[in-house]
């Protein structure tokens, strides 16, 4: 049986070895360069026809976006037999519905973009990984068979590695995540915690009102789907130390970081611990004993 051929989009170049490592692949190339005036080329140097082909390649920002979209278009048109695209960090996900008259809902512009790929002959599936929303990967096109990977499974693995037969609390940021982090709580089989949090409704700030559960003397393990500039984290970490927790430890499904945020959290000197999924290029940021693989969970959902 011929391997599949493995693309990745220039941002997760860093994941295709792990994916090699997880299955059975051949690499494909491509070729790329830049235009003085901005503009991209792009060449599928490797021959795509009659294979079956894993595009790998998340969306943490719109160039992310445009690479996937050409590259699988490219793909498709030199005759590949079918086409896995392989997303473990969907962008714009926080953007799924529109709360103010006339918001754009980028996560469903962006999935009707990409259910515009030309079909292959045999089909073209979308595999997405702990989604924002449930809903989102329903907004591509019904010819796209869409397949939802949840990180669940990941997170308390390498929660019980990290905090061991010690004592600890699962903590949410807020009351918004407190379903999901009862769900995970009853799988580890400890309490559940969160904040709750007051929004002033003049400069929209908000401001930590207290804490449900008693973490006194306790470890906490604070869980958020993504920490991007980390600031409802490290508010959080400070309630359930006001409250008494000995310490504050925190993960995510996606760590996205940009700038200068991971610098900043590491310098508030609230959390022990930092850890997260390899689903997002900020992942890099972290010590390595730190980032929790997920290929082999994808390749597994690939069917190998």
């Amino acid at each position: 049986m011929t391997a599949r051929l493995l693309f990745s989009t220039t941002s997760y170049a860093y994941l295709e070895p792990e994916f090699v490592a997880a299955g059975e692949f051949d690499r494909g190339e491509v070729e790329r360069k830049m235009f003085p005036d901005g503009e991209r080329y792009l060449r599928v140097v490797s021959d795509v026809w009659g294979r079956d082909v894993v595009l790998l390649g998340g969306t943490p920002g719109d160039l992310d976006w445009l690479e996937l979209y050409d590259l699988g278009c490219g793909i498709a048109r030199s005759g590949a037999r079918s086409l896995a695209l392989v997303m473990p960090y969907f962008g714009y996900s926080t953007m799924e519905r529109a709360v103010k008259k006339g918001e754009v809902v980028v996560a469903k512009t962006r999935a009707r973009l990409v259910s515009s790929i030309p079909a292959c002959e045999g089909g073209t599936r979308v595999f997405l990984f702990d989604l924002h929303t449930d809903g989102i990967e329903f907004y591509f096109d019904d010819r796209m068979l869409t397949r939802h990977i949840y990180g669940a499974p990941l997170v308390t693995q390498k929660i019980r590695e990290v905090m061991g037969d010690r004592e600890f609390v699962l903590g949410a940021c807020d009351a918004g995540r407190a379903k999901w982090v009862q769900s995970l709580a009853r799988d580890l089989h400890v309490e559940p915690a969160f904040v709750y949090k007051r929004r002033d409704s003049t400069s929209g700030a908000t401001a930590v009102t207290g804490v449900n559960a008693d973490v006194k003397g306790r470890e906490v393990m604070v869980y958020d789907d993504m920490i991007r500039t980390g600031s409802s984290l490290v508010q959080a970490g400070r309630a359930y130390l006001a409250a008494g927790a000995s310490k504050v430890h925190a993960i995510a499904s996606h760590i996205v970081l940009p700038g200068d945020s991971y610098e900043k959290i590491q310098a508030s000197g609230v959390f022990a611990t930092i850890l997260g999924t390899s689903s997002h290029p900020g992942s890099q940021k972290l010590p390595k004993d730190c980032i929790v693989p997920i290929a082999p969970s994808l390749v597994a959902a690939l069917g190998g």
